[in-house]
């Protein structure tokens, strides 16, 4: 191999993947049961990895060294307050025992998109009095735990989930208002800050972040303009400020999106954005260079250490995966050069999920799914991701 070309990570660099409880167990009775998705399928049976979690440590303990994932919170705990159920907490303790056992430490996410309906029915995350709800619920997952947790996220992308089930109403509860947003993202960001400080008090010496979601947004015209400045504004400056009082920042990219002034994705309008000249996934436009600039504008504002807790391509093709996961490793490799403090890379996702109102056809995994039988494979890309962990770099 030509060393020059090699690109080494610092040691003690952490390589890992992640899922959500939600997009790959079965639906117990949370927010999300039921939901049509966009591909037609129905949110409820996703990958079956609550029935195949020790076969799902085959794959997981090759992707580096850490795992991120959750738990079901409506399977834990059927009503606000309630003693978690003790066999649901023995069924995660052994998966999360086993994947220790095996060198793989758990980022554990506490909230992840997913709510109980018991908690969503009594007004969600515009009721604060649902807060001391979900504290308890943190409590008792630092309680049953803690113990085999290395790192915390509290909220997952809490200005994806406020911005999609309160402004743009396309995840539950399917609201549309600018006011309700805001009361949610509050509301989330006093829960943030109670858990922390509750963290920090039971495990001081582990890490507490969250995962925020970035986007690069660009206005194609005049009104465009206006519209992914307040874009920006809102979901990188004003949601995240809720959420400040961590350790380290947790950034998550996908998406370069075009504006004129209505968003422009493959999703929503199939086939324009290479009309337009832009490379795309079966999502968004795709630029990961401008993640680079994102990162370093964490860097300038808040100066914390940085986490990369979610980045991928949705693709069918695994040539595709492999050469996305080279180009933002080499972005990650030079924003290190740089002088940023960025102390690891967990890629979305380990195996393909149920990809919230989208659907299971929109894929993001290592390894990929029958939809059918559930049966897991290996795909090239992730013997690439597997390969790139065991170096701790990667050749160009």
């Amino acid at each position: 191999m030509d060393k020059k070309t090699f690109l080494k990570f610092p040691d003690g660099f952490i390589w890992g993947t992640s899922t959500a409880a939600a997009q790959v167990e079965t639906a117990g009775d949370h927010n999300w049961k039921g939901v049509k998705a966009i591909d037609g399928y129905t949110f409820d049976r996703t990958t079956d990895h609550e029935k195949r979690r020790m076969e799902d440590v085959g794959y997981i303990k090759q992707f580096g060294s850490m795992y991120r994932c959750g738990t079901d919170w409506s399977r834990l705990q059927t009503k606000a307050f309630e003693p978690f159920d003790p066999d649901v907490v023995q069924e995660y303790r052994s998966f999360f025992q086993k994947l220790n056992e095996e060198g793989t430490e758990i980022m554990f996410v506490i909230h992840h998109f997913m709510n109980p309906n018991w908690f969503e029915n009594n007004g969600t995350w515009l009721n604060e009095d649902n807060i001391p709800a979900f504290v308890d619920y943190a409590k008792q997952c630092i309680q049953h735990f803690g113990d085999l947790v290395a790192n915390w996220n509290t909220f997952n992308e809490p200005n994806v989930y406020a911005i999609n089930g309160y402004m743009l109403g396309g995840f539950p509860p399917f609201k549309k208002s600018y006011t309700k947003a805001n009361k949610a993202i509050r509301n989330m960001g006093k829960a943030h800050d109670i858990v922390y400080k509750m963290l920090k008090e039971a495990y001081p010496d582990k890490p507490v972040g969250i995962s925020c979601n970035t986007v690069d947004f660009h206005g194609l015209n005049i009104f465009g303009k206006m519209v992914a400045k307040f874009a920006d504004w809102w979901f990188i400056d004003f949601a995240p400020k809720h959420f400040a009082q961590l350790d380290y920042w947790g950034l998550s990219y996908y998406a370069h999106i075009p504006l004129n002034p209505f968003p422009i994705t493959e999703i929503d309008k199939p086939g324009q954005l290479a009309k337009m000249g832009y490379e795309h996934d079966k999502m968004w436009a795709y630029k990961p260079e401008s993640f680079r600039k994102i990162i370093h504008r964490f860097h300038k504002k808040y100066g914390k250490p940085i986490m990369i807790t979610e980045n991928g391509i949705c693709t069918d093709d695994s040539d595709v995966r492999i050469e996305s996961i080279k180009t933002y490793l080499k972005i990650m490799h030079d924003v290190i050069q740089d002088g940023v403090d960025l102390k690891g890379y967990i890629h979305w996702s380990t195996w393909d999920n149920f990809e919230w109102n989208l659907g299971p056809t929109y894929r993001f995994g290592l390894v990929t799914i029958d939809l059918e039988t559930m049966d897991r494979t290996m795909t090239a890309a992730g013997e690439y991701y597997a390969q790139v962990t065991k170096d701790n770099g990667l050749a160009l």
